[in-house]
């Protein structure tokens, strides 16, 4: 491996690091912090998809523009990182219904402007800096999903009760059978506590990259886009009035309020005690719940493998039914059978949900979209992915998860995962019916007919 790729998996693992350390464990943190679920969490979680909206008409192009991305991401990691630390130290104080939200908020809302932006950024610095990107960009673009892996690690040890585990090093493998028994995990403040830490992980992180940022090869800025770039995004949109490209927007919007819906609910599905009586969760000790959802990761990667193949023998069209279908097939999973070994296996799905469907998303806007409104177009449902989808849904799981509680943090989940599972199926039909793009092998691209 030469030196520049070496820094540029260094680069991406740690740009995915930043998000991966945080984005799984605050959908059950906010609630402890005493946030209600009218408004307050979901404008929380609603922070980096706004910054994505942002960043997709504001911040990504001003960036490029204007700044040599290693510089932009230098000082965009610094005050993100900044802004992440100081979340750490934001607490409910005794006899206070909640924390302050409007410095909570603030703090994501700046961290989100920042971060997001690079995320495109540094996809720009290791395009610039390979030698052969189309072959040297998946090695190292991969060190993006494997840190979502790695960043799940530190907290098996984070989140576990300390006072209660045997020596370690036990010949008899007592301490690691401890390390899986949920009541030697923490619980109630401490776990809260523990939670907190994900702050830390992700604020050092940032402000590691943002010093890594200044070795990183010189990418100056792109020249300014002339009026006929400028119309791009226009062009882009119309192309919303072939029935084809519009079926794709809308299936791209639900598949994207599904993807964020896992992510609300999950974590808290995954620890919570089971119940003889509803389906109130699977137990999974809490220590271990960050490493179960990433599986999912580990899953994705052996997806994206052979996604080619799959693509050759069945089609972009029911590739993408069957990454909406693996939606569904996981949130019925969770619904009607609440098992820790059914939840763990099924969460190896999620390299399908992802792969299959988003991957597939911007292959198709490559084949069909005219070349010079593609980067437009990729913007476009990107808005949808990271901005528009995820708001909506922060809005919904918190709507759907007040109807379903029980008691203070305890859930109907069968009630909270059916609604998921029959959006996902309704998208998958939506697909099947009625997306029907050209079938010509080399097809033009919609508006050059």
């Amino acid at each position: 491996m030469s030196a520049v790729r070496f820094k540029l998996s260094v680069m991406m693992f740690l740009e995915f690091f930043i998000w991966g350390a945080w984005l799984p464990l605050i959908f059950g943190y906010l609630p402890a912090m005493g946030f209600n679920e009218t408004w307050q969490q979901p404008l929380i979680l609603g922070a980096f998809p706004l910054a994505a909206l942002v960043g997709l008409f504001f911040s990504n192009q001003f960036a490029d523009r204007n700044f040599a991305a290693e510089k932009f991401l230098a000082f965009s990691h610094l005050v993100g990182g900044a802004a992440m630390l100081a979340l750490f130290w934001i607490r409910k104080p005794e006899g206070v219904t909640e924390a302050s939200f409007p410095l909570f908020f603030g703090l994501m809302l700046v961290h989100s402007l920042f971060y997001v932006p690079t995320i495109s950024i540094t996809n720009s610095v290791a395009f610039a800096n390979l030698r052969d990107p189309q072959k040297e960009f998946g090695p190292v673009r991969l060190w993006g999903t494997i840190v979502w892996i790695a960043a799940s690690l530190p907290f098996i040890f984070i989140l576990l009760d300390w006072s209660k585990m045997p020596a370690f090093g036990d010949a008899s493998g007592t301490w690691f059978a401890a390390a899986f028994t949920p009541s030697n995990a923490k619980a109630g403040t401490a776990l809260i506590e523990g939670k907190s830490f994900m702050f830390i992980a992700s604020g050092i992180a940032s402000l590691l990259l943002g010093a890594f940022s200044l070795t990183l090869p010189h990418t100056p800025p792109k020249p300014a886009e002339t009026s006929e770039d400028s119309l791009a995004w226009l062009k882009a949109v119309s192309l919303l009035a072939k029935p084809f490209v519009l079926v794709l927007f809308v299936v791209t919007f639900i598949d994207a309020a599904v993807h964020q819906y896992y992510f609300f609910w999950t974590e808290r599905y995954l620890g919570s005690a089971p119940s003889e009586l509803v389906n109130t969760g699977v137990g999974i000790a809490s220590n271990w719940v960050l490493p179960v959802m990433s599986m999912g990761q580990i899953a994705e990667i052996g997806t994206l493998a052979v996604l080619g193949f799959v693509l050759s023998k069945i089609g972009l069209r029911m590739t993408m039914i069957i990454g909406i279908l693996g939606h569904a097939a996981r949130f019925a999973v969770f619904a009607f059978f609440p098992d820790p070994k059914y939840a763990i296996l099924v969460n190896l799905l999620h390299g399908i949900c992802y792969a299959f469907f988003f991957a597939s998303v911007y292959i198709f806007i490559d084949e069909y979209f005219p070349k010079d409104i593609r980067s437009s177009a990729q913007g476009l449902f990107n808005a949808l992915i990271l901005g528009v989808g995820p708001f909506v849904s922060n809005f919904i799981s918190t709507y759907v998860g007040a109807g379903a509680k029980i008691s203070d943090d305890v859930f109907d989940y069968q009630k909270i995962f059916l609604v998921p599972c029959f959006g996902a199926l309704i998208a998958a039909a939506l697909l099947l019916l009625f997306f029907h793009p050209p079938k010509a092998t080399n097809a033009p691209a919609p508006g050059h007919r």
